[in-house]
């Protein structure tokens, strides 16, 4: 345990802090007031390396803060290595699809499956549109790889290409994909721009540059503090020859790397040999789906072969990409894509949790809810308008949020006591005339029907856009001599709703 003096800013007596050394979370057991004590240094050795506290007294009470923002992210990771490195050490074998976006791991989560892969193929054909040959850059992947692990709780592996540069690039990867969540990263040991695999044109650095590469890895997995699972690829097998692939993956073992994956192995005695290299290391399968080099083999006989891990890296991509294609023909050849080829409405609600969300929406409920109960409400963010039987027909929209404050729509009674007949000047006695609004949609239905005092008639504008402008007293002098229920205004605006405007 470690007792620090902190530095105060002011006259008011330090105190001494006891902390726990626990690396991730230090905790304050006790603070014991030192009166008159000697100012020291403004700052002190955290138990936590990736993270500097600042503690200040006032008054008796300390104040301690950290500059530890990553930490909630990082420890996030921290937590999915914990859970893959448990799937590495647990018997059988283990499949992973892989995905290219949140929705798509979204999907494998709740189809039971223990963790998943992301693919650089996917990532670049679905956020860029391009094929998979070094286009896409680092900060992309790391955001895309962000956006999949905020969606989802199983781990991770994210591709992190060939690190995109030297060895201190890499380290700037491994890094990177710490932060954003990831429980493993797969390095390659490609020359830049790179290729994808299975396809032509590969080639790999040096031996040396490609060991580099992983002792770079597990150095920022080091300083990190976070034990991110390092899978070491080499494409070598394509591009050079069996023997040297075999002799990479030996050597990328010894440099440090938790599981080895071979790309395009040509047969299956290829991948047998391949399993026999540094045995206690496992070993990653591709099964590229619809023609890879690699034979495709199910999974008993992967395990057989003696793999731990299975990539599926082209079947949700492909299939996306088919039945879009299907759906866009259906299309446009002026149908609806078939019924069993896509889920209903509420499926594809449930899958993207709006059912959670009003669940939960229910704990922040607020009084405002009411004044929507009223004969109208409006909404200010969209300026609509909606009458009593629309709202309690939208079983989805039940409150409105404080930031989109409700209008209420008053009756004339409450006005009544702001008629002043006696009054001077141009709108005198206006408050005595009653106006009735009524707007029908133009599908018949009644959206609006309401009176008002007439002098409120400019107020209703940022209820009724489509009265903005018009000239109240002059309807009112044409119509002095009228009797009750004329016609002042009838008109259709923009959105074709029909809108009137009567003198009682």
């Amino acid at each position: 345990m470690d007792l620090t003096y902190i530095t105060s800013p002011s006259s008011s007596p330090l105190q001494r802090l006891l902390f726990l050394p626990s690396r991730n979370n230090p905790s304050i057991v006790t603070s014991l007031p030192i009166k008159n004590a000697r100012i020291k240094s403004s700052f002190f050795t955290n138990p936590n390396p990736n993270s500097i506290c600042v503690s200040a007294s006032y008054g008796g009470s300390s104040i301690v803060s950290t500059d530890d923002d990553d930490n909630n992210n990082t420890s996030s990771s921290s937590s999915q290595a914990k859970k893959l490195r448990k799937l590495l050490g647990s018997p059988g074998i283990h499949l992973g699809p892989a995905c290219f976006d949140a929705l798509s791991a979204k999907l494998v989560e709740k189809a039971g499956f223990d963790f998943c892969f992301t693919t650089g193929f996917g990532i670049s054909a679905a956020r860029l549109g391009l094929p998979d040959t070094g286009l896409i850059s680092y900060g992309e992947m790391v955001d895309q790889g962000e956006q999949i692990m905020q969606a989802v709780s199983i781990p991770v592996i994210g591709d992190g290409d060939n690190g995109y540069g030297n060895a201190l690039n890499v380290k700037r990867t491994v890094k990177g994909y710490i932060k954003a969540g990831f429980a493993g990263i797969i390095l390659e040991d490609q020359v830049s721009p790179k290729a994808c695999g299975h396809t032509r044109g590969r080639k790999v650095v040096s031996r040396e540059e490609a060991i580099m590469r992983i002792r770079a890895a597990v150095d920022a997995r080091k300083e990190s503090g976070f034990d991110i699972v390092i899978v070491a690829r080499t494409d070598s097998r394509q591009a050079v020859s069996l023997e040297e692939s075999l002799w990479r993956s030996r050597s990328l073992a010894d440099a440090g790397a938790d599981v080895l994956f071979i790309d395009a192995l040509e047969s299956k005695e290829e991948m047998k040999a391949f399993c026999e290299v540094s045995p206690l290391v496992p070993k990653m399968a591709s099964m590229l789906e619809g023609g890879g080099k690699t034979p495709i083999l199910n999974p008993t006989e992967l395990e057989e072969t003696g793999y731990k891990l299975v990539a599926y890296p082209l079947s949700l991509m492909g299939v996306s990409i088919r039945a879009m294609q299907d759906a866009l023909t259906a299309i446009r050849g002026g149908r609806m894509p078939s019924p069993g080829s896509m889920p209903s409405f509420e499926e594809i609600k449930e899958i993207l949790g709006f059912n959670n969300y009003y669940e939960e929406e229910k704990l922040y409920a607020t009084n405002i809810s009411q004044v929507a109960s009223q004969r109208g409400y409006f909404s200010a963010s969209n300026n609509t308008y909606s009458t009593q039987e629309n709202v309690q027909g939208d079983k989805d929209q039940k409150i409105e949020s404080v930031q989109d404050p409700v209008i209420e729509v008053f009756t004339p009674e409450v006005y009544e006591k702001y008629v002043t007949d006696d009054s001077r000047g141009p709108f005198s006695g206006i408050w005595s005339r009653k106006l009735r609004v009524k707007i029908t949609g133009r599908d018949g239905s009644e959206k609006l029907d309401i009176k008002i005092p007439a002098g409120f008639l400019e107020g209703i504008t940022s209820i009724v856009p489509a009265l903005v402008g018009v000239n109240i007293k002059a309807l009112l002098d044409d119509a002095a001599l009228e009797e009750g229920g004329k016609v002042l205004l009838d008109f259709k605006d923009t959105m074709g709703d029909r809108i009137q405007v009567f003198l009682e």
